[in-house]
């Protein structure tokens, strides 16, 4: 049978991108539709923009530590417009970007909306209709509200770069990486920020040691954190054009704008896709294989989509490991196991590997902690503090986990995940000398654990 096309992909974020490009650029003849922006949740909506807004957020900091420092400096007032114009700027040349790969690159894209009609055609919005010898799904997720009364009322991460203006008092619901972050930075910009989160403590999952000091920096820099609280109801307050919340916790507040950070959800609604035999799992994600293959064998799924790890550099993997073994007859399984991740809340939080509550549940571990004020912070007469801390395993000695809370935490996980996925024991940590004076330094130089069990 002959296909229009060896390879058909929808989603043009970066996963669905890269493995149309490789395909492409390997002799494949491929498409790729996307109905949106290309560049998906991470250039368009998340990532890029999130992380330019956290550098504008922190500029406060900095400029009070150059005062402290000596310099005669004197705070501003930071301008919306002037900063969301340039950052649209950039995300339509990160998009043409992208554009320009798929292009160089030989793909024929369509700019909409593609469903899945059986294992080897696609239906366009149009009604044209496209055949392909394998077909990829990498069409991302998108944010969820929690269906209570009034919320269509309030924004997602998807629309709070797109903001008229920034509002004085804003709502933050959701204790997630998203919420915390969006939180840290809407309070660097000067909005009067209060967050909601049903749950004990933020950024369930993570080290609660870890997550517990971020709690604790983000109030100390005047987010007004709520736990054990959700919305009840909003509704619209006509006379101030203020929003009203009614709270669990009883409180009764106006707040200028609402976000919720409540939860994403697989993009497969209304694709086609149970109808043709594809395989969704409970929160309608794609289920697939170590291959990226769902229920259907022609057809593969890689990303967000799938709800495996919802990272861009590993929806890039996946899509590489995806055209490795359908097109080049190198089955390539994705590793998806020791991941590191930063968070960029304020202070950053970087972690890979195990927290210390479930190394515990695994075997018996030492864990080696150090919380201090790092030097510049101190000398500048603020209190924030760092926190480093690695999870070892008394029998092999090897490092399940490192968990760090500080500026720059990031860049610093980035370097220290290499010698985790190594597998590096707390030995190889302590013969590595020390880069002082630096906070990074304390990850090789803590000598005795702090617990044991």
């Amino acid at each position: 049978m002959a296909f229009d096309y060896d390879l058909f992909v929808i989603g043009g974020g970066s996963g669905g991108v890269r493995a149309a490009r490789v395909a492409a650029q390997g002799g494949a003849h491929v498409a790729l539709a996307e109905e949106s922006r290309y560049g998906g949740t991470c250039v368009i909506r998340g990532c890029v923009p999130k992380k330019l807004m956290v550098f504008a957020s922190e500029f406060v900091d900095t400029v009070e530590d150059a005062r402290a420092f000596g310099w005669d400096i004197s705070p501003g007032s930071f301008d919306w417009p002037t900063f969301r114009g340039k950052l649209n700027a950039e995300l339509e040349r990160l998009e043409g970007v992208y554009r320009k790969l798929l292009a160089g690159s030989g793909v024929e894209t369509f700019d909409m909306r593609a469903r899945v009609v059986d294992a080897h055609t696609i239906e366009l919005s149009d009604g044209t209709r496209k055949s392909a010898r394998h077909i990829l799904l990498a069409m991302g997720g998108w944010p969820v509200k929690p269906g209570i009364a009034g919320e269509e009322l309030a924004i997602t991460s998807n629309e709070v770069f797109h903001l008229d203006h920034l509002p004085k008092r804003m709502l933050v619901v959701g204790g997630g990486y998203i919420a915390c972050e969006f939180a840290c930075i809407l309070n660097g910009l000067g909005v009067e920020v209060t967050q909601y989160y049903r749950g004990a403590q933020v950024l369930r999952g993570f080290d609660d040691e870890a997550r517990g000091l971020v709690a604790e920096e983000m109030q100390q820099k005047g987010v007004e954190l709520h736990l054990g609280t959700n919305v009840l109801e909003m509704k619209r307050d006509e006379a101030s054009g203020s929003i009203w919340v009614k709270s669990t916790n009883g409180d009764e507040r106006e707040f200028d704008q609402v976000m919720f950070a409540t939860g994403r959800a697989p993009n497969t609604h209304d694709m086609g896709l149970q109808d043709v035999g594809v395989e969704l799992g409970r929160n309608g994600e794609v289920v697939v294989d170590a291959y990226s293959q769902s229920s259907v064998p022609s057809i593969h799924a890689i990303g967000d989509v799938t709800d495996r790890v919802n990272l861009t550099p590993v929806a890039i993997r996946e899509g590489m490991a995806f055209v490795e073994t359908v097109f080049n007859g190198n089955p390539t399984p994705v590793d998806h196991d020791l991941i590191p991740t930063a968070i960029f809340t304020q202070p950053e939080m970087g972690t890979i590997g195990l927290s210390e509550e479930e190394a515990r549940e695994q075997e018996p571990v030492e864990v080696y902690c150090t919380s201090f004020k790092p030097m510049q912070q101190a000398f500048a007469g603020r209190s924030d503090r760092v926190l480093m801390k690695l999870i070892v395993s008394r029998e092999s000695r090897k490092v399940l986990g490192c968990h760090i809370v500080a500026p720059g935490a990031g860049e610093m996980i980035q370097l220290a995940g290499i010698a985790v996925k190594m597998g590096a024991t707390k030995e190889d940590f302590d013969r590595t000398v020390a880069v002082h004076p630096t906070m990074a330094e304390e990850i090789v130089t803590m000598k005795a654990p702090v617990r044991t069990g």
